[in-house]
C-alpha cells in the first residue's frame, strides 16, 4: 500500500510515517516510480510505534524494542537487551515524574500563598 493509504488506515500523518521510515522503524519498498510501498503489516507496526511513543519511549529506544512487541498493546516477548532497556526507560520516567511533582508543588505553593 502507498503512504497515503497507510496514513488513512493507521491514523498517523504522512509526515510521521516518513519520520518512522527515516529512523528505521518502518520499512518500505520503492517502486520504479519512486513511491513507497508498505506491506499490510505496516498498519499494525504503526500502531505499536504509536503505543510505544505514547508510553514515553524515544525513537532510538523504540527501534530496539519494536522487534520484541507482538501487537499494539504492546505485549513484549523476551529479547536479549529488552529488560535492561526498559529498566533504563522506567528509571528515566520515574525521574521525570519526580521533577514534575516538584514543579507542581512549587506552583501549588505559589497559588496558596
Amino acid at each position: 500500500m502507498r503512504i497515503g493509504e497507510l496514513s488513512a488506515r493507521s491514523g498517523a500523518s504522512v509526515r510521521s510515517l516518513r519520520h518512522y521510515e527515516q529512523h528505521g522503524l518502518l520499512v518500505a519498498d520503492r517502486g520504479t516510480n519512486g513511491y513507497r510501498h508498505f506491506p499490510e503489516s505496516a498498519v499494525e507496526t504503526v500502531a505499536r510505534i504509536q503505543a510505544l511513543l505514547g508510553a514515553g519511549l524515544s525513537v532510538a529506544t523504540i527501534r530496539r524494542v519494536l522487534p520484541c512487541t507482538l501487537d499494539a498493546t504492546p505485549r513484549i516477548v523476551p529479547c536479549a537487551e529488552l529488560s535492561a532497556t526498559l529498566r533504563r526507560e522506567l528509571a528515566r520516567l520515574d525521574k521525570q515524574a519526580a521533577q514534575l511533582e516538584h514543579a507542581r508543588g512549587l506552583i501549588s505553593t505559589m497559588l496558596t500563598a
